[in-house]
Parts: C-alpha cells; sequence; structure tokens
C-alpha cells in the first residue's frame, strides 16, 4: 500500500470535502486529478499556518455572531410585549392569522432590528389574547416575546 498524501482543498470536491479541508488522498489522485485540475494544493509548513490562522479567524466570527445574537435577545426580551391589530368578527375571533411576516414587521417597526422571519415560531392564532412567540437570532441564540392581538 502506498503512502497517502495530504493536501489543502482549494474547491469543494464531493465525496471528500469542502474548500479550506485538510484531506489525505491517495497519491495517484492528488498527482493525476485534484492538483492539475487545481482543486487542491500540497500541504506546507506555512499552509497548515494559514489554514489555523482562518479557522481561528472564523471561530471569532462566530464567536461575535454569537454575541450580538444574544444582546439582540436581551433588547427584544426587555421589550417583552408587541401588538398587533386584526380585524375581530363573533367570539373574539380574528379574520386570517397573525403570520410570521407581521410580527417581523411589527419588531421592525419598534425595535429598527430585523428580524428573520423564517426563525419566528407562532401557536395557532385564531382569537384575541396574549401569545408566546420564539424568535431564533442564532443556532444557540432564542428569544421569547409576548404577542398581544387587539381588535383594529
Amino acid at each position: 500500500m502506498s503512502k497517502r498524501v495530504p493536501l489543502l482543498l482549494n474547491k469543494d470536491v464531493k465525496k471528500l470535502g469542502k474548500a479550506g479541508d485538510l484531506v489525505e488522498v491517495a497519491p495517484g489522485y492528488a498527482r493525476n486529478y485534484l492538483l492539475p485540475q487545481g482543486m487542491a494544493y500540497r500541504v506546507t509548513p506555512g499552509v497548515l499556518k494559514q489554514v489555523e490562522r482562518r479557522k481561528e479567524e472564523e471561530r471569532k466570527r462566530i464567536l461575535a455572531e454569537k454575541e450580538a445574537a444574544k444582546s439582540r435577545k436581551t433588547a427584544l426580551e426587555t421589550i417583552g410585549r408587541f401588538t398587533i391589530a386584526k380585524r375581530v368578527g363573533e367570539g373574539e375571533a380574528i379574520f386570517g392569522t397573525v403570520t410570521d411576516r407581521e410580527v417581523a414587521e411589527v419588531i421592525l417597526k419598534i425595535t429598527s432590528q430585523e428580524v428573520d422571519r423564517r426563525g419566528i415560531t407562532l401557536p395557532d392564532i385564531s382569537k384575541l389574547g396574549f401569545y408566546k412567540v420564539q424568535i431564533k437570532l442564532h443556532p444557540e441564540v432564542t428569544a421569547e416575546v409576548e404577542i398581544q392581538v387587539v381588535a383594529e
């Protein structure tokens, strides 16, 4: 068996890895396909330092995003309650339903913070009242606010 060759991927390669990944492949695969196609570089001490620096920068960026999400969560939970006005029929039943888009618009109007509507989890809202809404700001940070549905 021949020895495996360490390479740094320059482009995404199916079933092997993404750009920036360190991989070990068979020498023939590296020599005949990856290197001539410009999909990978040979690993040198300088390249390893660059990879480590990029990983550290990425870790810092992710940490900064998480901290920003935590501060947004604090701001949203400090306000705590948002009001949405809907048309009402008999028995305090509303026409239609409250959508994630409406919640995102109310939050934007009141706080000037843009919230991704796909991260908003709403309960089934069909009557006037108070409802708890979860807003996913980051994969690890979720804010919970209260929505008050009132008559127009």
